[in-house]
């Protein structure tokens, strides 16, 4: 007997063998149970995630001699012509090998006709898509208003090319891509019933590999049986995929936090005598890029000791700015003439350009903490300081019956006084004209009248009653000002920080050297003053 792929063989044959698909499998089943049957059933994914499969599963179901039901019985002879691909009124048609017009017309003259033998004529268009325009208008009349007897199944991998006027006549299932562990348990469950040996880790990597696809998942495990002789390794996974694994992407990343040029070189040039996918590679940089950001953001969500590791070598600026770097460096990739070197210009891209302090030569985080992070884009990598923020004292309580005038502790009161929403607002855009006894008198700016309500005054009320010790009666004016408001004064600091730092990029000396090497152009919109980091 001819040896069967492992792709065909464990293709499920009814919807409880289906995987990572729960959202679409419960909405067919009760529409079998309840007979409630529409007459065109679209499927749409991408490829290997079970469009055919489901769409198969639902023929037998509609022609199973035991009856119409969820749960085809997989022994009669229609369920088992139909897993064979010989039922004569399961018609599967593949569109991109019929996208005439005339091929569509041919193929609709039978619909008129009854079943030979089953319950239903089924007509299962694959990559429906791939029709023709005037192939849609063909179809379109039937697909409304078939005969009773017949049933369309359309499956494709680009809904968005299908006319609206088809969509509206289908019920529409979106297949989700499988998850990788979806995929690696239904993989090993596999190896099991074939009693093939395999390492975990081995599974993992060739569940990743199929990138949302069951089949391609299977196949490639079908490939790994074949060139582990019947055993499936890590070591023999990485050959055959190509790759190096991720202890090769750690040591990359590792010179390049140490900001040890030379090492990164070495170890690319070790990689290199494995005539490694450097775009593969590439990838794997990026996949544990992202890693190491969310062990500096959401600690609690990795496990991997290396990657916490690099994450407290690296700032969370090195690391946003390193991966963006890669992105777009796997845009040019295939534009390099060697892919070593272009994999050599992306990494030391990513150590050239990383933050700075002060214009001087990047610093690695053992040695100096980085005074400035960045919001790169595929044209600019902005680094800008900002001062040092100062820490806010509870100002004195003013004594009662004094006047205040314009001054400057109104802002050190709002700092206090810790406001938020409204009444932050009001007060931020008001000057304390005076305080006398228990009274409380602003002046609220006359473009922002706006901001008065009962709300926002009465939660500034009780957030100066607090700050004050004692009840006080507020009273706000609407007028000119004296001197300028604490919003006016934030804003115009802001402003002056935004000059500065659109400034300090105009001026530093990488942002030069990209502009005159790669023809860099400067955002103003996105550069931002940060705080500055305490040495």
């Amino acid at each position: 007997m001819s040896y069967q792929v492992l792709a065909r063989k464990w293709r499920p044959r009814v919807f409880a063998d289906l995987v990572g698909q729960e959202h679409v499998v419960p909405a067919l089943v009760n529409a079998l149970d309840q007979d409630r049957l529409h007459h065109a059933y679209l499927f749409t994914g991408t490829r290997g995630v079970g469009k055919t499969t489901i769409a198969r599963i639902f023929a037998k179901a509609l022609n199973c001699e035991q009856g119409i039901s969820s749960t085809p019985c997989g022994q009669c002879s229609a369920c088992t012509e139909i897993d064979e691909g010989r039922f004569p009124d399961l018609i599967e048609v593949d569109a991109a090998s019929r996208t005439k017009v005339e091929d569509t017309r041919d193929l609709l003259d039978n619909v008129p006709y009854a079943p030979a033998r089953g319950r239903f004529k089924v007509y299962l268009i694959d990559e429906v898509h791939m029709f023709s325009n005037n192939s849609f208008n063909a179809l379109l009349k039937t697909l409304e208003e078939p005969p009773p007897h017949v049933k369309f199944l359309l499956a494709t991998t680009n809904p968005d090319k299908l006319p609206v006027t088809i969509l509206s006549r289908c019920l529409q299932f979106q297949l989700k891509r499988i998850s990788s562990d979806d995929i690696a348990a239904q993989l090993t469950k596999v190896l099991r019933a074939e009693q093939r040996e395999a390492e975990d880790v081995a599974v993992q990597r060739l569940a990743k590999a199929a990138d949302g696809s069951m089949r391609d998942g299977l196949s490639l495990l079908d490939q790994a049986i074949a060139f582990g002789g019947g055993q499936v390794t890590q070591a023999s996974v990485s050959d055959m995929l190509g790759d190096l694994g991720d202890t090769h992407a750690l040591e990359l990343l590792r010179a390049l936090a140490s900001n040890d040029g030379a090492v990164l070189l070495e170890r690319i040039q070790q990689i290199a005598e494995f005539s490694p996918d450097f775009h593969g590679l590439l990838q794997q940089q990026l996949s544990l890029l992202h890693r190491v950001a969310l062990a500096q953001v959401v600690p609690e969500f990795v496990t991997d000791e290396s990657v916490l590791e690099l994450a407290q070598a690296m700032s969370p600026e090195d690391t946003q700015l390193c991966y963006q770097i890669g992105l777009m460096g796997q845009r040019d990739l295939p534009l390099a003439p060697e892919p070593q070197a272009g994999f050599e210009m992306v990494m030391l891209r990513m150590l050239a350009f990383r933050p700075q302090i002060g214009g001087s030569a990047s610093v690695s985080r053992s040695q100096s903490k980085p005074a400035a992070a960045t919001q790169p884009t595929t044209s600019q990598m902005p680094v800008t300081p900002k001062p040092t923020t100062k820490s806010v004292t509870k100002p004195a309580t003013p004594a009662a019956n004094t006047v205040v005038g314009a001054d400057s502790s109104w802002s050190e009161w709002i700092a206090a006084m810790k406001l938020g929403g409204m009444a932050r607002q009001l007060a931020s855009n008001c000057e304390l004209k005076a305080h006398h006894g228990d009274v409380v008198e602003l002046t609220l700016d006359e473009a922002h009248s706006q901001l008065r309500g009962s709300a926002s005054e009465a939660g500034l009320a009780k957030a100066l009653a607090q700050h004050l010790g004692r009840a006080i009666q507020l009273k706000i004016a609407v007028g000119g000002l004296a001197a300028a408001t604490p919003a006016r004064v934030e804003a115009d600091d802001r402003a002056r920080r935004q000059q500065v730092a659109q400034e300090t990029i105009e001026n530093d000396a990488n942002v030069k050297a990209l502009q005159d090497r790669f023809g860099a152009q400067i955002m103003p919109d996105l550069i931002e003053p940060i705080d500055q980091i305490d040495q």
